[in-house]
């Protein structure tokens, strides 16, 4: 099984608040997003690029993973962003508008004449027509080591712009190209995080969406507002009835007298040996999130 790493709440940042950048400390997220981007005015980029480079590079986040979101390259600041961020090493570096397999073959072709280290991963922002159109093309250069792709992060305000599609309850209009980047990830071989919720008043609203998100299979949800934290990280956690069961299913198939057997009866229901897989995944993560519970 590869390594398991939490990402139930994903964090953004306004890179030009330093004051929040050092909250990032305190606070419960199992990742830290770093916006150059969205959340930044043009006239402070470069101040807000400096500063989290240097947040990132001084570190004391702890467990916590450090993602830096960059502007596209395309922009006036995308190639500077993409060199200093390479510089402050952090976790990983989230490409925004990502529309094309071909976009990180270019990222991961930069990273590599930067000389960037390897641990420095790149997610990709799934927030367009094309990226939806393209979701297996964009998911499956993940196959390519060179363009360093470890996840795909929903950009569900910016799907809802350009195709004007309403964000209500059930995001009945959403759902389709939720599902069909998920299923990309999935057939590559990596996570992918649902998109945010814009209500910061509507708790009820909140974990709807991320037991929506939860139950469709994302990895975790980014968020907004350090308030969204608690619910993103109790809901995308397994749940105790989901690891006392896990437990059970990996006891029965490591009995002796089901050790060659694709399938047992327990408790009444058809255990099949993939739901044995599925159970220690399940495991694995309980067990990461408890670690970092008491770090």
């Amino acid at each position: 099984m590869t390594t398991i790493r939490p990402r139930r709440s994903a964090l953004y940042m306004p890179g030009s608040n330093a004051r929040a950048i050092e909250k990032a400390k305190t606070l419960a997220a199992d990742v830290v997003i770093f916006d150059l981007e969205d959340a930044v005015a043009p006239d402070v980029k470069a101040e807000a690029r400096e500063r989290v480079c240097a947040a990132v590079q001084t570190g004391g986040y702890g467990r916590r993973e450090l993602v830096i979101r960059v502007n596209a390259l395309e922009t006036p600041w995308g190639e500077a962003d993409l060199a200093a961020a390479v510089a402050a090493a952090p976790d990983a570096i989230l490409v925004p508008k990502v529309s094309s397999a071909e976009t990180l073959a270019a990222v991961g072709l930069r990273l590599r004449r930067l000389g960037a280290a390897e641990r420095t991963r790149v997610w990709a922002m799934m927030e367009t027509p094309l990226a939806i159109l393209n979701a297996e093309s964009i998911a499956s250069a993940a196959r390519d080591v060179d363009t360093r792709l470890d996840c795909l992060v929903m950009g569900t305000n910016d799907l809802a712009k350009d195709t004007r599609a309403r964000l209500l309850p059930g995001r009945a209009a959403m759902l389709p190209w939720l599902m069909t980047s998920l299923a990309a990830a999935r057939a590559h071989g990596i996570d992918i995080l649902d998109g945010v919720y814009n209500s910061l008043s509507d708790a009820e609203g909140l974990r709807a969406e991320c037991e929506q998100g939860r139950d469709c299979g994302f990895d975790g949800k980014t968020l907004i507002h350090p308030d969204q934290i608690a619910a993103a990280n109790e809901i995308f956690a397994p749940s105790v009835e989901e690891v006392d069961s896990a437990r059970a299913i990996v006891a029965a198939f490591d009995q002796p007298q089901n050790a060659g057997k694709g399938a047992i009866s327990l408790n009444g229901r058809m255990v099949e040996r993939l739901h044995a897989e599925m159970a220690k995944r399940t495991l694995a993560l309980a067990e990461v999130i408890g670690e970092g519970a008491t770090a």
